[in-house]
């Protein structure tokens, strides 16, 4: 007799629990009675399958990825560097922190306004997702920066190793975890304001505007589909982004472990 494994465990359950919430999604829908009010999972599905086979579903999924994901490397670019910046000095520090804060306290539909204002609105989730990312990079990098062991420094110093080798084999891999749970955190967090800007601003071609039509001719199972699709693509980007810093980490530990 064979044995289920403990991966082969975790992914009946996932299974069952899929299944279980669609169960129930699809009894509320009768329960309810009115796909404007509630769609059934069947038509999301039908729904799905009306829109994948057009070029126009892909280009809105790759016109709103494409921004998403420029904002939010944009955003982790600025907020590592701002942090790196602000680890150098104290005077940069007392300068660059407080705009952090604020960029982090500031509700988001403010910055929508402001760009909207400023600039076409196919900027707008590129914008937001680089101000909602930022600062969270920068939070982490910055507490990654100041738990570094000093002693690792001096000795690095004292048998003279130059600056760029010191700096992959110490600095680096010291933030790196962090630098990675802020990636963690601001992925998902990037899709959410990204699209929720759209919403907004309406640009021309985005996942935003699909949603908002949806809303607009009460199209509930175009809504759910949207909603899905937004969620699988925000998915799949993080799986993607997190195996790259995954796999660099790693590598980055051979070839320091080797050097040693």
């Amino acid at each position: 007799m064979t044995s289920i494994t403990p991966l082969e465990r975790l992914r009946w359950r996932g299974l069952f629990a899929a299944a279980f919430w669609l169960a129930v999604w699809q009894a509320a829908a009768l329960l309810v009675g009115n796909d404007a009010l509630l769609a059934s999972p069947l038509d999301v599905l039908a729904a799905f399958a009306r829109l994948a086979p057009t070029a126009g579903f892909w280009a809105t999924v790759g016109y709103s990825g494409a921004r998403i994901a420029v904002g939010f490397a944009l955003g982790a670019a600025v907020g590592a560097m701002g942090a790196w910046f602000a680890s150098l000095n104290r005077w940069l520090d007392a300068l660059i922190s407080p705009l952090v804060r604020a960029i982090r306290s500031v509700p988001v539909v403010c910055f929508i306004v402001l760009v909207l204002i400023w600039a076409d609105s196919s900027w707008l989730s590129v914008t937001i997702s680089a101000l909602m990312v930022g600062p969270i990079v920068f939070a982490n990098v910055e507490e990654g920066i100041s738990r570094q062991d000093p002693g690792m420094g001096e000795l690095a110093r004292v048998f003279a190793i130059p600056a760029r080798r010191r700096w992959l084999a110490i600095s680096l891999p010291a933030v790196l975890p962090f630098f990675i749970a802020a990636c963690r955190v601001g992925l998902g967090l990037a899709w959410k304001a990204g699209v929720s800007a759209e919403v907004i601003g309406l640009p021309d071609g985005s996942m935003g505007e699909r949603l908002y039509q949806a809303k607009l001719f009460l199209a509930t199972g175009d809504l759910f589909c949207w909603t899905a699709v937004i969620v699988a693509c925000s998915f799949v980007f993080e799986k993607l982004v997190l195996s790259a810093l995954a796999a660099f980490e790693v590598s980055l530990g051979r070839r320091y472990s080797k050097s040693s």
